[in-house]
């Protein structure tokens, strides 16, 4: 059932690549085992995850049944918890929105 404001777009797959880089390596690594285990509560999945020759930056490919999956995972307390406890150490992330050509 739909609220009536919700639009196609809202409810379309998304797919999404982040860049992750690693501030504290070791740490950024543990916290991306962590939060990638989110995923699913959010029907998000890990389709790949790639890593650099020197172990400081990843690349995530992850898709999401929906718009409003990816904006409950950013906010999920859990996530945010993890993150915090983290502090300067934690990566930093640029998410890119991209479909398939």
């Amino acid at each position: 059932m739909t609220t009536g404001n919700e639009t196609g777009e809202d409810r379309a797959e998304l797919l999404l690549v982040a860049l992750v880089e690693m501030a504290g390596v070791q740490a950024g690594r543990r916290y991306e085992d962590a939060v990638l285990t989110l995923l699913g509560r959010h029907r998000g999945r890990l389709e790949r995850r790639l890593r650099t020759a020197d172990g400081r930056s990843e690349v995530h490919l992850i898709r999401f049944a929906d718009r409003a999956g990816y904006e409950a995972f950013l906010v999920d307390p859990e996530r945010v918890a993890l993150r915090a406890a983290l502090g300067d150490d934690a990566p930093t992330t640029r998410v890119l929105e991209v479909h398939d050509v």
